[in-house]
């Protein structure tokens, strides 16, 4: 008789029985066993965000578009979080920051949703794609001028997470000394540094932006959203442009990213031949945000086999989704279209073109300037930042034939070191990471 059990094994670091965490380095490392782990639960799993923090994670597709669909039955208001409301859920939680409410689209539901919703649609619908293109472009020039003699960088940091920034600040609009602690404040608010003070420099930058667009209106997204008819007021406007800035800027520094490391790692793709096949694989595998779109269910529900109570946090798992049975044959048909990358329903990314746009535009732009570029460490010594939320590499260091020369400021703005002197916050008479690209594209 054989006693062995075909149950699945934990992998490193779960328990057997309990709660699956979503934290740590063993599941950052291998996630999708994780996933594979949790589909025994059935279409839910009983998960841990971060210690202390529950929540109730949707790891199937049909599952998934059910709940991401139905704004009847699971809110999006995060003040129904029924454990955060118990007192259950430490203040100084880090993944409270992206849970917990915040007057914009993101976390406002019915008639009030819908109304700021359409000004952040219609506003992005007015975005120019050439425009977006070369601005793209030129971001990418003057990253790539700072690294371009050197013959190695960390693409990760010095080119991944700074590109999406400075094209950012570009589209609303930001003048210089605005757009410098603009940079500031969402870095630091993502890398855990100094992340109060950030968070209070980005809302006073976003806050002195719309007074500026309210007197100097210009051909820019911040403008058009003050100008829809939804007529934001200026505590709305700078609620929906730091989540616009913030919650745009780090998906598409991961998406960025990881598509680079497909493309870096895997031979098919012909050494940057097939960026839009990359980057459709990455949102399939890889996807940018591989847990989030939190809901809250409005009562009492039965939701996947089990009962739900009403203010349960719950997360749709993007990735589980993703690569679960039921997208098998969607995959294999080469559907592009199927996927969860970019949620759906009535909370689906609202930028998700530009943001693919902007992807191509800086990946091609990369590998046109530097064609021979390559990893510079193994591949599985590689890491993945730890959380629940992003799926992002820690770093990405490569190495290719150094430019014989390029355009740069002299001396070269200190990119790197910014990551790491946040402590100091630009002001108007010192010259920060923006207005030294400002600089640099006027001269």
């Amino acid at each position: 008789m054989n006693d062995h059990s075909t149950a699945p094994v934990p992998p490193p670091g779960c328990p057997a029985h309990g709660r699956v965490p979503l934290y740590g380095p063993e599941f950052a490392a291998h996630p999708q066993a994780y996933y594979a782990y949790m589909r025994q639960f059935g279409p839910t799993a009983p998960v841990e965000l971060a210690p202390g923090v529950d929540a109730t994670l949707v790891t199937d597709y049909a599952a998934a578009l059910q709940l991401l669909q139905d704004s009847g039955s699971f809110r999006k208001d995060s003040r129904r979080w029924r454990e955060l409301n118990e007192g259950r859920v430490s203040p100084d939680s880090p993944v409270l920051p992206l849970l917990t409410y915040r007057p914009n689209c993101m976390f406002s539901d019915g008639a009030e949703h819908l109304r700021l919703r359409q000004a952040v649609t219609e506003s992005f619908a007015r975005v120019d794609s050439r425009r977006l293109s070369q601005s793209t472009e030129r971001v990418s020039n003057y990253l790539i001028a700072q690294f371009a003699t050197r013959g190695s960088v960390d693409l990760l940091n010095d080119y991944a997470k700074q590109l999406p920034l400075f094209v950012f600040n570009e589209l609303f609009g930001c003048p210089a000394d605005i757009g410098d602690r603009v940079l500031f404040g969402i870095s630091g608010i993502f890398d855990g540094i100094n992340a109060e003070k950030a968070n209070e420099v980005l809302f006073q930058a976003v806050s002195e932006l719309v007074s500026l667009k309210r007197v100097k209106p210009a051909d820019d997204v911040t403008s058009w959203l003050m100008q829809h008819q939804a007529r934001l007021d200026d505590q709305e406007m700078a609620h929906q442009l730091v989540l616009l800035l913030g919650a745009g800027a780090e998906p598409l520094r991961n998406l960025i990213g990881n598509t680079l490391h497909r493309l870096l790692t895997h031979d098919r793709y012909a050494k940057g031949g097939l960026i839009e096949e990359a980057i459709d694989d990455t949102l399939w595998e890889n996807p940018p945000m591989s847990n989030y779109a939190p809901h809250y269910p409005a009562s009492d529900v039965e939701f996947g086999d089990q009962k739900v109570p009403a203010g349960e946090l719950m997360l749709v798992s993007f990735a589980a989704a993703n690569a679960g049975p039921a997208l098998a044959a969607s995959r294999q048909a080469g559907s592009s279209r199927a996927h969860l990358a970019w949620s759906a329903g009535p909370h689906a990314c609202p930028s998700k073109e530009p943001a693919r746009l902007i992807t191509v535009s800086a990946i091609e732009n990369l590998l046109n300037q530097v064609p021979d570029v390559e990893l510079a460490v193994p591949e599985d010594s590689l890491t993945w930042r730890p959380g629940p939320f992003n799926r992002a590499l820690a770093t990405l260091p490569v190495r290719f034939t150094p430019l014989a020369s390029v355009r740069q400021l002299s001396p070269a703005p200190r990119v790197q070191a910014a990551a790491s002197e946040r402590d100091s916050v630009p002001n108007r008479q010192e010259r920060g990471l923006w207005s030294s690209f400002l600089s640099w594209w006027k001269g």
